[in-house]
């Protein structure tokens, strides 16, 4: 039998990925990466490397320098032995995934996530299948980084109930999570956090300026769309056709939805109903219990800060009430078992999270991340280019930055007060500056392994390929991180020349 002819994006798909799993394990890079954090600071520090560049502290804006801190010192040595342990625990992604996974194993071992599956399985057309996965990991933004730990997994199992590659299920999902970061039909938790910190950079020019949250909204609403049809042609024609043949286990195929299934469903979504309506009950009423104290507002305020913990039991309650309706479930001792099982699960994902938090928490304390943004930064400004091609080239150099520095409010604090007022000297407003970082900082989180969630990604794809690296992760999000970043630019581009409202009182120019 004739082999099948690849072509050129293919073959060099392949290439990348041969080239990444030629790579060590992510824990022994990570490890790697660490030893090389500390020989560099060491170098930049006695060439007297640093910068000096106003920053926002406290909401104030003040002239900062920031020098290379050498790791291979007195107070170097010191910090590495005494953070290990609080770089550790102290990881965002580690008390995010442990906490939401308690509640997604009781579903998952439940039956729940199975049984509901196969059930959207059956009344969902599958051409719409792709399309619907990308736009709610864009949607799940909303929710901070709730996309990453729920949706990724779900997209695998949502692939397979259609008999497709769970990979390619994991990929579109996490596309539209990492690479849909900034888009949405609604306003997502980080609008205010950007409008706050653009708002005092840009009052260094203009006093009484104000950048409000919904600065944005309009050209988000809209790259939503883009994002949904670009990443669903990459899914369904570069993506899935280069993967091999995939054979679920007994237990991963979508099976029929039996009368205890039936049952377990209706229990499930009586329990959802009343915690749903729970919470609204604390949120919705003017004087609600989880709205900010102060302000009444709900973007800052108890709600999104325990976001997490709310949507934990959102699988949890759900996931309890169908295994007793299911008959999956018999006693408490069995939920806890549940719980225990998914955590053990990602034993892992633990350990490789434990070498990027030393790594991460090296690079922190050396200030090389400070010295090489502002560095590029100042490059950037020297250039001298204006209008158009200033804002394209600054997407690209934070699309460039995100590889390597992946908190995207830490960036967004170091490079407004340099972007924003400069480019308000040369007729651009912030809400438009802004709006060029926001698009070059989603669409390389897919294919930045210092990406927190980045590690966990790998892990999901380790479940469907045991021999998955990072090269396996990167080439395959490589297509969307392009893609996004290519369509996004050129939508940007569009939008520059017609002149539109990119928010509501927001133009292009200042």
């Amino acid at each position: 039998m004739k082999k099948k002819k690849r072509n050129l994006s293919t073959r060099a798909l392949d290439r990348v990925e041969k080239i990444g799993n030629a790579l060590p394990s992510p824990a022994t890079l990570f490890f790697g990466l660490f030893l090389l954090v500390i020989v560099l600071s060491f170098v930049f520090n006695k060439l007297g490397a640093k910068v000096t560049y106003d920053a926002i502290v406290e909401g104030k804006l003040q002239e900062t320098t920031v020098a290379v801190k050498n790791l291979i010192s007195r107070d170097g040595l010191v910090h590495i032995l005494t953070s290990t342990i609080s770089n550790f625990t102290g990881f965002f992604a580690l008390g995010t995934v442990l906490t939401i996974m308690l509640g997604v194993g009781v579903a998952d071992g439940s039956g729940l996530i199975a049984a509901l599956m196969r059930r959207i399985a059956l009344n969902t057309p599958k051409f719409l299948l792709t399309s619907v996965v990308i736009f709610l990991g864009i949607m799940s933004n909303v929710a901070s980084s709730t996309g990453y730990v729920v949706l990724v997994p779900l997209g695998a199992i949502l692939f397979m109930a259609f008999g497709r590659h769970p990979i390619a299920g994991l990929a579109a999902a996490f596309a539209g999570v990492s690479g849909g970061w900034s888009a949405n039909l609604l306003i997502g938790s980080n609008d205010p956090l950007f409008a706050g910190m653009s708002t005092t950079a840009a009052q260094t020019i203009d006093a009484n300026y104000v950048v409000p949250p919904i600065s944005n909204w309009y050209f988000m609403f809209v790259s939503t769309f883009l994002l949904v049809i670009v990443g669903t042609f990459i899914t369904d024609k570069i993506i899935e056709p280069r993967l091999p043949k995939y054979t679920p286990d007994k237990k991963e195929e979508a099976g029929v939805v039996t009368v205890d299934e039936k049952r377990g469903m209706k229990f499930a979504g009586i329990a959802t109903i009343l915690y749903i309506a729970l919470v609204l009950v604390l949120v919705l009423p003017k004087n609600a219990l989880l709205r900010d104290p102060k302000t009444g507002g709900i973007l800052s305020s108890p709600f999104m800060s325990g976001i997490i913990v709310i949507m934990m039991l959102l699988f949890m309650i759900p996931g309890i009430a169908y295994g007793y309706g299911a008959r999956t479930l018999k006693s408490e001792k069995d939920i806890i078992k549940l719980m225990e099982k998914a955590v053990s699960g990602l034993s892992s994902f633990i350990v490789l999270i434990f070498f990027a938090a030393q790594f991460n928490g090296a690079f922190e304390y050396s200030n090389m991340g400070v010295v090489m943004s502002v560095k590029g930064a100042n490059l950037l400004e020297n250039i001298g280019f204006i209008g158009l091609p200033l804002l394209i080239c600054f997407i690209i150099l934070t699309s460039f930055i995100n590889i390597f520095i992946a908190v995207d409010s830490a960036k967004w604090a170091m490079m407004a007060p340099v972007f924003v007022p400069m480019f308000m000297q040369l007729g651009i407003s912030p809400e438009m500056t802004q709006l060029a970082y926001r698009i070059g900082d989603s669409s390389t989180n897919i294919i930045a392994p210092l990406m927190p969630f980045f590690v966990l990604t790998v892990a999901f794809f380790q479940k469907y390929d045991k021999k998955a690296g990072i090269g396996s992760v990167v080439s395959t999000m490589l297509p969307y991180s392009v893609g996004f970043l290519i369509s996004w630019i050129l939508m940007f581009i569009l939008w520059y020349l017609l002149g539109l409202p990119i928010g509501p009182g927001a133009t292009i120019f200042y």
